[in-house]
């Protein structure tokens, strides 16, 4: 199955994709669920889905739907960084005092507000022009984890999956040994284009990703290639932070980032970023300054 959120009116509202279509969840169980974060945490979410996929007419055409980040709203969203070994290399080569493979993963955090949907356009913003990509996997969360998941059982709270351009506004992410700025500047990054429910993707560590700018390949690695699995950076999250249903894990990326080359690639006005994950589909942007 895949799911979407989206404004209508500017009102926002989340739906399941079938066909080309979209069946307008909102306005079926809207009065027990405001959005889709409360909907994927309900028991009922496959069976209502289910009834719905095999019988309701869809309400609108994906393609003309503005949509949101696939959790527009998540309690969480943390990130992964140097979480490829090509990653870490070319940042090892690229900064001051360099860097070297995490026997940790590291994490920071996002802000809602730094994300928007597929489609729509990432900001560049006026204090800056090295706004770079970063593609990623991202996992979103379907159940409220204990303390303490056990590595083997992580993938069992796992909702579904979805594409994630990771902008990251270079400059101010290296003003200081704190990432947070770099990565929060609003409407820098977009998840999309919809979320796949894990069924679909049994194995999130046989995936092929890419991320293309202007249809040239920038970023090529499969997520076998990663440090630290899905299923690790859940056990790890979980020794010191609960999660729930809708909380975000943006999985890190792989070598090819625009500010190690030479000259460096930022994404500007005019430019089509594109993150393709297999088995969850392609991720498009546009860029615009603020």
């Amino acid at each position: 199955m895949k799911f979407v959120s989206y404004l209508i009116d500017n009102e926002p509202r989340f739906g399941l994709v079938r066909d080309g279509g979209v069946i307008d969840l909102w306005q079926r169980v809207g009065d027990r669920h405001r959005d889709l974060r409360s909907f994927i945490a309900s028991p009922g979410w496959r069976g209502d889905s289910e009834a719905l996929l095999a019988g309701a007419p869809k309400d609108y055409d994906y393609d003309d739907l503005k949509l949101q980040s696939v959790i527009p709203f998540p309690e969480k969203i943390l990130c992964v960084a140097l979480n490829y070994h090509d990653h870490v290399a070319e940042a090892n080569r690229a900064l001051p005092g360099g860097r070297e493979v995490p026997k940790f993963p590291m994490i920071f955090a996002r802000f809602p507000d730094s994300l928007t949907g597929h489609r729509a356009p990432l900001v560049r913003p006026r204090v800056s022009h090295q706004l770079d990509y970063e593609a990623e996997l991202l996992v979103v969360i379907g159940r409220n984890t204990p303390r303490y998941v056990k590595k083997e059982e992580a993938l069992e709270y796992v909702f579904g999956y979805a594409a994630m351009n990771e902008g990251s506004v270079r400059d101010y992410q290296f003003h200081s040994r704190q990432l947070t700025p770099g990565k929060n500047f609003a409407g820098s990054g977009s998840t999309g284009p919809w979320l796949v429910t894990a069924d679909e993707i049994p194995d999130p560590q046989s995936l092929d990703i890419q991320f293309r700018l202007n249809g040239e390949v920038l970023q090529s690695a499969n997520t076998a290639d990663m440090i630290f699995s899905v299923a690790d950076l859940i056990a790890y999250i979980t020794e010191w932070l609960p999660l729930k249903p809708g909380d975000l894990i943006a999985s890190g990326t792989m070598g090819g980032v625009g500010f190690t080359r030479e000259p460096p690639i930022f994404m500007k006005p005019g430019d089509c970023a594109e993150v393709i994950v297999s088995g969850v589909g392609t991720l498009s942007n546009g860029i615009r300054d603020e």
